[in-house]
């Protein structure tokens, strides 16, 4: 769509978690989400960084362009109404975590997945009592529930706003364990990326990267950068 407003500022707004909720304002217009709900949120620091986005748009707004307002927008439209539902989605990442599968060979690839993947799930079961168990190939190995029912624990302890990054977080790397890591300030996006594409990121150093393979990955990182920003944010 084209750009039509002139101006954009952030106003106070209801209260949000029983916290001073705050909207971004278009000319006289207060900014709605896609699905015409009102777009509260809940730190100043994130309106700001909305508005940013809506104020260095040009002539066509692009939306793919502002991550922090599809994330605010995923919060109002999707993830509240249907917190249940996306809780127990991404709770379901725990019994099938990336880093519990392991390659058998070679050599470099089990070493190196098991020196960087295993220090975060020691790391989930100091931290939420939660023992994940590992395995080789890709045949799948039940997980103890009570390891799995932790996992989720840690998850329902999230807001609505929490709950959206992390969630994000889990579907782009299919790992809770990654998702509550990054949350938690355990790793940062980069570390993120790398630990979801370690077995990617082996295979490019053996065969090298195709062009399409590049794109994929940079738009990962990208999206966990974003997520990592709009966690921060939900900070104030």
């Amino acid at each position: 769509m084209k750009r039509i407003y002139k101006t954009v500022a952030v106003v106070p707004g209801p209260t949000v978690n029983s916290n001073a909720g705050w909207q971004v304002r278009l000319d006289a217009h207060l900014l709605k989400s896609p699905a015409k709900a009102d777009l509260v949120l809940p730190t100043q620091a994130l309106a700001q960084a909305v508005a940013a986005e809506w104020d260095a748009q040009g002539d066509t707004v692009v939306p793919a362009s502002m991550p922090m307002m599809q994330l605010a927008s995923t919060c109002v439209d999707r993830v509240g109404p249907q917190r249940a539902t996306i809780l127990e989605g991404a709770a379901a990442y725990g019994g099938t975590d990336l880093l519990c599968y392991r390659a058998a060979e070679p050599a470099k690839l089990v070493e190196r997945q098991a020196k960087s993947w295993q220090p975060l799930l020691d790391w989930a079961a100091l931290r939420y009592d939660a023992l994940l168990q590992v395995t080789t190939g890709i045949m799948h190995r039940a997980q103890d529930p009570a390891a799995l029912n932790a996992l989720k624990r840690a998850l329902e302890d999230l807001d609505d706003w929490q709950l959206t990054g992390v969630q994000n977080v889990v579907a782009l790397t299919g790992s809770l364990v990654l998702g509550l890591a990054l949350f938690e300030g355990r790793i940062d996006a980069d570390q993120a990326f790398d630990l979801a594409e370690l077995d990617e990121s082996f295979q490019i150093e053996l065969w090298g990267e195709d062009d399409e393979a590049k794109d994929r990955r940079q738009s990962l990182k990208a999206d966990l950068v974003a997520s990592l920003r709009y966690l921060d944010l939900l900070k104030g």
